[in-house]
């Protein structure tokens, strides 16, 4: 039942479609797929995010190629001229993630699957929530998705970082969909609103703390000053799919956490 081969243009359809157990469809995937580590071994890489090889692609005979968000409308456009049928998914918020895992295991006739595992990761989350509560103080925390310019938060990373206890920065950014629409007119902005944690998830790109801290205006910002300037890796918190929602919200309540026991310390 369901498109029978699959080419997965983003990683997070590989990653749900092998939690699923539904990997045998899979023909194709992103060569930025990392999770979960055995489709690098197991499938040919025939996509970048914003490039694909066409031809290869075609060649490979799928039934649907699934991709995510407007910088991919290239590929799909190039891939439909050639009859094959796209997914192009933009959610951008949990609840979204969580709607996707439904929505892709009921395209591949496994709605039940996917119910289950959608309701075990948002009994995760609560878990994460519940745990949050307990704890008396929230950080104020800067999300930065690029330096240059500086590029703060998405609303799933956002909504995470709030399930698990802390603050947002820039709300009023995190629900613009286009990362265009997130850049900073102000870089020193950042620092002027105070944050106590800053997370950057660089989009591949290596985060460097102490290019942060030597920035204008940042000496006496709380992070700077406390040392609490963390990476998360971008495949563990920037791809809208499982792996937000699991490793990705650990990594940001280990950091809140860990902020709020050397608080509760002093």
């Amino acid at each position: 039942m369901g498109p029978a081969r699959i080419v997965c243009l983003t990683e997070e359809p590989t990653e749900t479609l092998y939690a699923l157990g539904q990997q045998d469809r899979i023909v194709g995937i992103s060569g930025f797929t990392v999770r979960p580590p055995q489709a690098r071994k197991e499938k040919p890489k025939v996509s970048a995010f914003t490039s694909a090889k066409i031809d290869a692609i075609v060649a490979l005979r799928p039934d649907m190629a699934i991709g995510f968000s407007d910088m991919q409308a290239d590929i799909a456009a190039a891939l439909t001229r050639r009859g094959v049928e796209v997914w192009i998914a933009n959610h951008r918020s949990v609840s979204g993630i969580l709607d996707y895992i439904r929505r892709l295991g009921a395209l591949v006739g496994c709605a039940d699957r996917a119910e289950d595992y959608a309701a075990k990761l948002e009994s995760g989350l609560a878990a994460v929530a519940e745990r949050a509560q307990r704890r008396n103080i929230q950080p104020r925390v800067y999300i930065e998705e690029w330096d240059t310019p500086q590029i703060s938060g998405i609303q799933w990373v956002s909504e995470l970082v709030s399930l698990a206890g802390g603050i947002d920065v820039f709300p009023e950014l995190a629900t613009e969909s286009l990362a265009k629409q997130r850049i900073l007119a102000d870089g020193e902005e950042a620092a002027r609103r105070a944050p106590d944690i800053v997370i950057g998830s660089w989009c591949g790109k290596k985060f460097q703390p102490d290019h942060v801290a030597a920035r204008p205006g940042w000496s006496n910002v709380p992070a700077v000053l406390n040392g609490e300037l963390h990476e998360i890796k971008s495949p563990r918190i920037l791809q809208p799919g499982p792996a937000a929602l699991t490793d990705g919200v650990a990594d940001i309540e280990r950091i809140i956490a860990a902020w709020a026991a050397k608080r509760s310390a002093r």
